[in-house]
């Protein structure tokens, strides 16, 4: 008799809390697993703000996506989704096509350009492992030729940060601990680097109490970084931008460096199989089911859940992300071993904890502020637990953060 087949696409957080529960929860006679990633390593998304700023290396960021697999009942395919044909049961990879009797849709989001002129071909967006490893080498070559290289020297050492929300902030925290090292190496004058965030809303980190904002800010801004709320990317070039605020004629600033992280949307092959969404994001039933098919689960950055308290999307956060994958897993045999009672999502807001560097932090845990030393050890304990719920001990050990103090 044929297995009931589950495919997955995508080894980030959802998609191995997904996979990682189902191989408990499924004996290998009652379903066939699949899980579909395009490279062979599961990244930790929460730490590439540290890989591109050069604090920590990139090699650490990842791990072996089969290292936390059963073998005996999961195969892994390593593969380049470019479609799903949902009303075939099928997914199109580049070289071939993968049946399904059900689809978990848990791919990453890709960068949101807005259309800005320029910003696609100048612009580096935190995105994955090797746009990291790129960033970084960028921003060290800089340093590296400031003393050779005459031409372009003006924007050498500037770094333009669009974005200051969590990936902008984390980024700017990692980026200023890293700088005076940098200026070390290269026999730099640090008062040379010019560091400018540009955000276009009005705040700065939405999601946080102003006060824990407050706090960040003035923390950054004793580093050297120079914010400029209200204010936009209006087109990048190789050796500058233009930023500006919204009616305002554009101001260009020497710049050889801008770091993108000013938005997101959900996958490129959301839309490439036609699926009904918002920014490539799929608003999912509250058993994260599409509601076009009953066989297709949508988890992740590809999902869209609207939090009821404020009337507005949950974020893509890895909590979230992970929080689903385990419902998704309990929904998904639930169905396999013939049951309807399916579990709604409730999203348990634990908490969030924003880095500023090293041994700096701001957070809100269990509905307590806590900043400086005692927030990062809290961000170190909380990017552990990751590891430890989906590759248990083992993974724990090898790639979690112990340097607590």
């Amino acid at each position: 008799m044929k297995k009931t087949r589950i495919v997955i696409l995508g080894a980030g957080y959802g998609g191995l809390m997904t996979v990682t529960r189902l191989q408990k929860q499924l004996n290998s006679d009652e379903a066939e697993i699949v899980i579909i990633n395009k490279n062979e390593y599961h990244y930790e998304t929460t730490w590439l703000h540290e890989a591109s700023a050069g604090t920590l290396h990139h090699d650490r960021v990842r791990y072996d996506v089969t290292k936390v697999l059963n073998r005996n009942k999961v195969q892994f395919i390593q593969g380049e989704v470019l479609e799903v044909k949902a009303k075939e049961n099928k997914v199109v990879l580049k070289d071939q096509e993968v049946s399904f009797d059900y689809l978990v849709i848990a791919l990453g989001a890709n960068a949101e350009t807005f259309g800005i002129k320029g910003l696609d071909k100048y612009g580096y967006a935190i995105t994955n492992v090797n746009a990291a490893r790129r960033i970084r080498e960028h921003i060290e070559y800089q340093f590296a030729t400031y003393h050779t290289e005459e031409e372009k020297k003006d924007g050498r050492l500037t770094i333009v940060v669009a974005g200051a929300g969590f990936t902008g902030i984390e980024f700017l925290g990692e980026l200023t601990n890293r700088i005076p090292e940098l200026c070390k190496d290269y026999d730099i004058d640090q008062s040379k680097v010019r560091i400018v965030c540009v955000e276009a809303s009005p705040a700065i980190l939405p999601q946080f109490d102003r006060e824990l904002v407050d706090y960040a800010v003035s923390l950054l801004e004793s580093r050297g970084v120079e914010f400029h709320v209200g204010t936009a990317v209006q087109e990048a070039r190789e050796d500058c931008v233009f930023i500006g605020k919204r009616g305002e004629t554009p101001k260009e600033l020497k710049a050889n460096t801008l770091i993108w992280s000013a938005g997101v949307r959900g996958n490129a092959v959301i839309d490439n199989s036609g699926f009904e969404n918002m920014r490539g994001r799929v608003k999912v039933n509250l058993d994260l089911r599409m509601p076009a098919f009953n066989n297709i689960f949508v988890i992740g950055d590809c999902s869209m859940i609207i939090n009821e308290e404020t009337n507005r999307p949950y974020p893509p956060t890895a909590q979230i992300a992970m929080q689903q994958g385990e419902v998704c897993a309990r929904n998904i045999a639930k169905l396999i071993q013939g049951k309807t009672n399916l579990e709604n999502f409730v999203f348990d807001d634990k908490g969030t904890v924003c880095s500023l560097g090293e041994d700096d932090a701001i957070g809100i845990v269990y509905g307590k502020k806590i900043k400086g030393t005692a927030a990062s050890v809290m961000k170190k304990v909380v990017d552990d637990r990751a590891l430890f719920m989906i590759g248990g001990t083992s993974l724990l050990l090898k790639k979690g953060k112990f340097n607590f103090f």
